[in-house]
């Protein structure tokens, strides 16, 4: 019988989210692999924290909302009785950064934004294996966070750049030709740009496949997200730009591609879900058994695929643009983009002012100081003001 594996001890980032609750349904399927030791939030559900605290037995506990700091004391209370006096209750924007940087074997980093960059940095300073879920920060950090990073140390949970790193398995970086990074089209796919012109809050959140927050699901419909993601997918594997493809895949169960020079292509296949993602940020290298159901083969199934339209759909060229340009561009496209998303989901723009104003941002955007966190940020402070400026008078 094989010598008992003493269990990953983990630090989960926004675990109240999507990313969060799913990556606890694989840490409770699997209790002999991890031990949770501390849980972050934003702190709008303190309750679910709470419950998920107690349930993991967790030794501290984060929300970044420092007024959340004594309802999240209440409900630990209500929940754990006089135990809850064992749980450590740090409060405010530094206190997701001060958890990842305590040393966990693995930091699983859920948060959605740019203010996921310290704890990644954190996590990385501290020698931990960090599971990135947050890809905001790898690509508003940019040069930062892969200076900070050993060989191997993150392993990506966004399921395409997952299925990235499945399929270099096959070969090495030097017979790669090219990365087929999929997506779905989100809910507006073949549509024309007047055709979207009057479209909802509510119909940007209705994702074909994926049940995600606000922005994740918002960045989907315009392909923000998708822009992200060749920008985090050039950083992650040292592919040029030139050589990062995205191809429309509605079905969603091809994740993502890669092609070797000898003509081959290998897919990474599976459910349009992210719960073997997840887990494979948790386990890296190993696989764990039964984290989701394959495809059942003896049904008969279609998988389609399709160009992207870039005249409707702008928003992954110029991320490509901004990627290539470097420096502090990539971090303004992405606060641009946050300030755009929230003044559409409050009604004062339209759907396609969204990119309309982050290319505006971009274009203003002079260059900044890329060599520090402060300077990265600085640049991120500016383009949210100037977006605003900009949705002001329009």
């Amino acid at each position: 019988m094989p010598a008992a594996t003493t269990p990953r001890t983990v630090t989960l980032l926004g675990s109240t989210g999507s990313i969060g609750t799913q990556a606890i349904d694989v840490v409770l399927a699997h209790p002999e692999r991890f031990r949770v030791t501390a849980l972050s939030a934003g702190g709008s559900d303190v309750g679910l924290l709470a419950e998920q605290a107690a349930q993991l037995g967790v030794g501290a506990v984060a929300v970044a909302d420092a007024g959340r700091a004594e309802a999240l004391r209440d409900a630990l209370v209500a929940r754990l009785g006089a135990d809850a006096a064992r749980v450590e209750v740090l409060a405010g924007p530094g206190a997701a950064a001060e958890l990842a940087g305590r040393g966990d074997d693995v930091v699983l980093n859920g948060i959605t934004g740019s203010v996921g960059l310290r704890p990644t940095l954190a996590a990385l300073e501290a020698g931990s294996t960090l599971a990135l879920a947050n890809k905001e920060s790898l690509v508003v950090g940019g040069s930062l966070v892969k200076a900070a990073a050993r060989p191997g140390q993150i392993v990506p949970v966004d399921s395409e750049h997952s299925a990235i790193a499945q399929a270099l398995r096959s070969g090495s970086h030097g017979e790669v030709r090219r990365l087929v990074v999929t997506a779905s089209g989100g809910p507006f796919r073949g549509r024309g740009r007047a055709e979207m012109r009057d479209v909802t809050p509510a119909e940007a959140l209705k994702h074909p496949n994926f049940s995600m927050g606000r922005v994740v699901t918002t960045n989907s419909a315009t392909l923000v997200n998708k822009g992200l993601e060749v920008i985090e997918a050039h950083l992650l594997f040292d592919v040029p730009f030139s050589a990062i493809d995205v191809v429309v895949h509605p079905q969603q169960w091809i994740h993502s591609m890669v092609e070797f020079q000898d003509g081959s292509t290998i897919a990474q296949a599976g459910p349009p879900r992210m719960l073997v993602p997840i887990a494979l940020g948790l386990s890296w290298p190993d696989r764990l058994a039964d984290v989701d159901a394959p495809m059942d083969w003896t049904q008969a199934a279609s998988w389609d695929f399709a160009p992207l339209d870039d005249e409707a759909f702008p928003a992954v060229r110029l991320a490509r643009q901004v990627g290539a340009a470097g420096g502090t561009f990539p971090a303004v496209y992405n606060a641009a983009n946050e300030v755009g998303v929230d003044a559409f989901h409050s009604g004062a723009i339209g759907f396609l002012g969204i990119v309309d104003t982050v290319q505006r941002v971009v274009e203003e955007h002079d260059g900044g100081d890329a060599s520090s966190v402060e300077g990265v940020l600085s640049a991120d402070a500016w383009a949210r003001a100037r977006a605003d400026e900009i949705l002001a008078r329009s």
